[in-house]
């Protein structure tokens, strides 16, 4: 048998998680909801507290703040998600920018969702989509790559994949780091056209709309300033279909049918498909098996 409040206690309804973005630049983007939220939860988890603390003196909010980063995110996840279960309502910031986004939130969400815990997005600036907006490259569809991986392994991968992305991909850098990786970049996908997007919202911001090629030679002269996002274009789907026929044509008819038929095709299957790899007809390639 359990006691009223104990009964209550087992009973309580969890709290909320509330992802709020914070301004990646200028303060009057903080919007009204995020700064009632911040005031009204039990709990705020900051990734820097130190640097969060100005923004929240800032807007006069005496709300608790506790650290949640990268290299205490496993403990300090559990801990934050049993309070969020006696029913605390917390909520989550970043130093700039949205939770979530290429931050330890992620995991948060993660151990929030397979606990029940409600999770909601309270939406804000975020710099991937400010300066995807303002690049001047296509918007509809685009990939966002974040930072690229330190390891060279990892990183060789992620830049395989992205040499064929047709959609407009989006990189974030340091200013330290930039100069190499535009090198990087250009070396994996070719003379592309970019826009680099540095100090975003704020008074100096700049959009600078060029070529890796253009950007190599422009940032060995110049030394970068501020964060920075790297806007690059996607390969078009016309590149693309003659970047495979080269690949095709570098091989006999008789290889590429293997190529097929190893993979589990049947011939006819296999011949119809090299006809269409290579832009010719059918009987062609049945003539050059002969």
């Amino acid at each position: 048998m359990y006691c009223l409040s104990e009964m209550k206690g087992r009973n309580k309804m969890p709290g909320t998680l509330y992802l709020c973005a914070t301004p990646i630049g200028n303060l009057e983007d903080m919007t009204m909801r995020c700064i009632r939220i911040l005031k009204e939860a039990d709990l705020i988890a900051a990734e820097d507290t130190r640097n969060s603390i100005k923004l929240l003196n800032h807007f006069d909010i005496k709300t608790p703040m506790t650290s949640y980063h990268e290299y205490n995110k496993a403990g300090k996840g559990r801990k934050l998600v049993e309070r969020l279960k006696a029913g605390e309502n917390i909520a989550l910031i970043t130093d700039a920018g949205t939770p979530g986004i290429s931050d330890p939130g992620e995991d948060l969400v993660r151990m929030c969702r397979e606990e029940g815990i409600p999770v909601t997005a309270i939406p804000g600036a975020a710099a991937c989509i400010a300066a995807l907006t303002i690049s001047g490259l296509p918007t509809g569809r685009f990939a966002f790559e974040a930072f690229l991986p330190a390891d060279k392994k990892e990183r060789g991968t992620v830049l395989k994949e992205m040499e064929n992305e047709t959609r407009t991909m989006v990189v974030y850098e340091a200013p330290h780091r930039l100069a190499r990786t535009l090198k990087l970049l250009e070396e994996a996908l070719g003379n592309r056209r970019i826009s680099i997007c540095r100090e975003l919202t704020k008074k100096h911001e700049e959009v600078f709309s060029t070529t890796f090629e253009e950007a190599v030679s422009y940032y060995e002269r110049q030394e970068p300033r501020g964060e920075c996002v790297i806007v690059i274009q996607g390969k078009s789907r016309e590149e693309l279909k003659a970047d495979s026929r080269a690949r095709w044509e570098e091989m006999s008819v008789e290889e590429h049918m293997e190529y097929y038929t190893g993979a589990g095709m049947d011939k006819k299957d296999a011949m119809k498909q090299v006809a269409k790899d290579r832009g010719v007809g059918k009987r062609e390639i049945y003539q050059a098996l002969l």
